[in-house]
């Protein structure tokens, strides 16, 4: 696996090894021991799949401590910009994001340590979308900064028209509201 370090401490992007031939492709998606040598010592208890069509945006999500979460994130059809932005109390880089194009094309993956806050918005007609996580959800400690707060100044790289939210989403918070 190559591993990419992004301008915030922590999340990386990860390209596997992907061999292919005429018959089609095979790459490991996750494994523990390489995993925990070069990115973190992080072990998942839960997975997640959704599926989703072009212009939704799921996000930002995070869960409150003692409840957050780490995430290994990638897409197995289609393409998403992926975000995360950091909100962890006393980062240098608290309020800053990194983006992330995802596809099944690439195949790249995004870890996400604790303390972060993630979206993301399909690209492609249809996605289906996967991500690990290290610890279970927990309801009551949902939390959600609005996708378009001026402070974060995200690129969506979609039309504002296009987005759809769903109505809990619709309702986030600003991330001067985070600390």
């Amino acid at each position: 696996m190559n591993v990419i370090k992004t301008e915030i401490e922590g999340a990386v992007i990860i390209e596997p090894r992907v061999f292919g031939d005429e018959r089609g492709y095979f790459f490991e998606s996750y494994a523990q021991r390489e995993f925990e040598e070069h990115v973190s010592k992080t072990v998942f208890v839960q997975d997640n799949e959704s599926k989703s069509r072009y212009g939704v945006l799921r996000g930002l999500h995070f869960q409150k401590k003692p409840h957050e979460q780490a995430k290994l994130v990638r897409v197995v059809k289609g393409s998403v910009l992926d975000v995360v932005v950091d909100i962890r109390e006393g980062s240098p880089t608290f309020g800053k994001h990194v983006a992330v194009e995802l596809s099944g094309e690439n195949k790249r993956q995004f870890f996400i340590p604790r303390g972060f806050a993630h979206g993301f918005v399909v690209l492609s007609d249809e996605v289906i979308f996967q991500y690990k996580c290290d610890n279970y959800y927990t309801p009551e400690a949902e939390g959600g900064i609005l996708w378009n707060d001026p402070a974060l100044d995200i690129d969506w790289k979609i039309p504002e028209e296009d987005i759809i939210l769903s109505e809990k989403d619709k309702k986030n918070s600003r991330i001067s509201d985070v600390r």
